[in-house]
């Protein structure tokens, strides 16, 4: 546990709690190599690093090491933190190497030389040093063997960056873990070891960037870019800056109004454009490596471009040109639709919204300005799609939105882990230029051969003792940083990773929780909204089991459901929604017979007497997948009571607390739910089993 300077109050550092090596024949083999860490450059982002890793070290294997800043001629043992570009280091590392290293990426290699045994950490920044330090400390942590610590990584996405929805007076949008760490009563926080602390934890996931502030830009946060925060936000900057990470704001696009005085933000008018360009000044004139804007506009009531009759690449260039002489970028949100649409319209479907926004846009964004695209096409559903922007803008710089934080899988009360859904959606081949063309290829990316791209990931950490409310929910903010920096990897092996380094090697307690994190996501689908079937929770804080919870059901129901049917057609024939993907899935997602089942509902209307795959009736299978997935949350609970013991006590404890409460709450979904569709069909569970009160 870490003790803040500015609190009496403890919180834990996640995966990054270390605790003393025990395996005598390891610490054995790894001393060999401790005898000082040298760092090859002097300044203070290698001096970070170099303390990090002598921290770390000292724990794990109770030496103190030195640091210094060369290569002693009698030096036996050492681990060398260094540039490839630095001639010491030519004779340990190769031509070849030091060309597949890049700037954020790193190198790892354990040399036995003329008596000399020595770890070499090497890159071609500072930022690759310091997470090849994390790499490294974990690598240890894991006991992995000398021979099998050679390694050189680099990320496959050039951003990858966390979102706050922090408001300036201390709440978190969707924020289920406590108060803001950055901000509180209209100021910003001075807690700097908890920010220092939050930057450890990302540098060690390798994010590069972070927004602080909620992309709902209202009251006093609309100031956040003038001089009234700027020489506080710089303090935090300097921290991140440390850690490798850029500071973003959200901003308020009609800011020139707000704060300038203008009469108008129109973004082609001359004077507003030159207020940005000044407001952009200022900025750097405090923060100097400042990363961007990251803009809502023309969505859930935030002010935008339409406004003035301009399009959101008029918006966004406008912006981007103010930004472009300091090397910054806007993030333009694609979350974009009409929320007073009239739903009782066939044809009318939010889902389409995003594509018919952005895709005429295709080609006429600036180079500096990337589209910020959430994962599927309605609101971080349980289960949806692949938005179809994805594949359809190959003109135009993609990011990745995934929402970290459970705003409708649970709220950090639920377990849930995301990772397994997020690499099905990487996994996704869109087919927009022929098999293989990957949604992880192009949000890295590669497919198009675009500078700018990446992914964004809402951000599920608050000022709570374990910082996410649920000890669990830890390993999506881990899972998020590691599928950023490297889509391919296997999720199986990720969620192993952050399990053994959060609660330590004992197989009991690794294959329980592992398989508590895998199959997570399947048990709250089950007893929620399974099928495709989406919302159905409360409006406004979209938590419980409410079947005609849609936000705008004065309109009727998102699902439309009535005593025949229940979903929405969205093929050709229907909203149309199906014709902004590729041939390949259009006709998949038009037939019934071939639409992946766990999206039926989404793409299709379909009779409660439909026949599913394995025999069932559509309204059966609703039955008992509510009914199977409580039965899942025993086994959650069962796997968890056998961890007794060998887990911290107020740990367990706290997720047990969950555990039960999730029981709970899915036994509301499931007798809410089966009665809902019990009442409008009048047709009983085959099973004879109670489904209504």
């Amino acid at each position: 546990m870490i003790l803040s300077k500015n609190s009496k109050q403890k919180y834990s550092m996640c995966w990054l709690s270390y605790k003393p090596i025990d395996e005598i024949e390891y610490i054995r083999e790894f001393e060999r190599y401790l005898d000082k860490i040298v760092l090859l450059e002097n300044n203070i982002y290698f001096q970070n690093a170099g303390n990090e890793l002598r921290r770390a070290l000292e724990v794990l294997f109770g030496t103190d090491l030195r640091l210094s800043n060369c290569i002693d001629a009698n030096m036996g043992s050492g681990i060398i933190l260094g540039k490839v570009t630095d001639e010491r280091l030519n004779n340990f590392i190769t031509d070849d190497e030091k060309k597949e290293v890049s700037e954020e990426g790193f190198l790892i290699k354990v040399i036995n030389k003329n008596k000399g045994r020595y770890i070499i950490v090497a890159s071609k920044g500072e930022k690759g040093i310091i997470y090849g330090i994390f790499h490294l400390i974990n690598k240890i942590r894991l006991k992995t063997r000398l021979k099998e610590l050679n390694c050189i990584e680099k990320p496959k996405a050039p951003l990858r960056i966390i979102n706050h929805w922090d408001n300036i007076d201390g709440t978190i949008e969707r924020g289920y873990a406590g108060k803001s760490i950055f901000f509180a009563n209209g100021r910003i926080k001075r807690d700097y070891k908890r920010i220092l602390d939050y930057a450890r934890l990302l540098a060690s996931i390798r994010i590069n960037g972070v927004v602080i502030n909620n992309v709902n830009v209202r009251d006093k946060a609309i100031w956040l870019i003038t001089p009234k925060y700027l020489n506080e936000l710089s303090k935090i900057a300097e921290i991140f800056r440390l850690y490798g990470i850029k500071l973003y704001l959200s901003i308020n696009f009609a800011s020139p109004i707000y704060i300038g005085g203008l009469d108008t933000a129109d973004p082609l008018d001359k004077n507003v454009q030159k207020w940005w360009k000044d407001a952009v000044k200022t900025i750097y004139s405090y923060i100097p490596d400042f990363g961007g804007f990251l803009v809502k506009a023309d969505s859930e009531f935030n002010p935008g471009p339409y406004v003035y009759g301009r399009t959101h690449a008029d918006g966004a260039n406008m912006l981007a040109e103010a930004l472009l002489p300091y090397g910054g970028v806007v993030i333009w949100r694609a979350f974009v639709y009409n929320c007073l649409q009239d739903w009782r319209d066939t044809k009318t479907d939010r889902a389409k919204a995003a594509y018919d926004n952005f895709k005429p846009l295709d080609g006429k964004f600036s180079e500096n300005v990337i589209l910020q695209i959430k994962y599927g096409p309605m609101d971080f559903q349980v289960r949806e799609p692949v938005s179809p922007l994805f594949g359809a803008m190959e003109k135009t710089n993609q990011m990745m939105e995934f929402q970290i934080t459970q705003e409708y899988t649970g709220q950090q009360i639920h377990l849930c882990y995301l990772g397994t859904l997020w690499k099905e959606i990487l996994e996704f081949d869109t087919y927009c230029k022929g098999k293989g063309s990957y949604v992880k290829r192009i949000v890295d990316g590669s497919l198009f051969g675009m500078r700018y791209a990446g992914f964004a990931g809402v951000s599920n950490i608050g000022d709570s003792i374990n910082w996410t409310g649920h000890d669990l929910a830890q390993a999506n903010l881990w899972t998020f940083g590691k599928l950023a920096w490297d889509p391919d990897k296997k999720i199986e092996d990720i969620a192993r990773e952050w399990t053994i380094l959060t609660f330590g090697d004992d197989k009991k307690v690794v294959d329980n929780i592992l398989w508590m994190l895998l199959n997570s996501h399947t048990i709250y689908e089950k007893y929620t909204t399974p099928l495709g079937l989406g919302w159905m929770v409360n409006p406004g804080h979209h938590y419980g089991p409410n079947p005609e919870g849609y936000e705008y059901s004065k309109w009727g129901t998102y699902h439309r459901a009535d005593t025949k049917a229940i979903g929405v057609d969205r093929t050709s024939r229907g909203t149309g929604y199906t014709l902004q993907y590729h041939k390949f899935w259009r006709e998949i997602f038009d037939d019934i017979n071939k639409c992946p089942e766990e999206l039926l509902l989404f793409f299709h209307r379909v009779p409660y007497d439909f026949r599913l795959k394995n025999g069932k009736t559509l309204l059966q299978f609703m039955y008992d997948s509510h009914f199977e997935g409580v039965e899942m949350v025993d086994e959650l609970i069962k796997k968890w009571e056998d961890l007794r013991g060998k887990i911290d006590d107020e740990v367990f404890n706290r997720v047990y607390e969950r555990l039960k409460m999730q029981k709970e709450h899915a036994i509301e979904w499931r007798d809410v739910i089966n009665t809902y569709f019990y009442r409008k069909t009048g047709i009983p569970d085959e099973k004879g089993r109670v489904i209504y009160p």
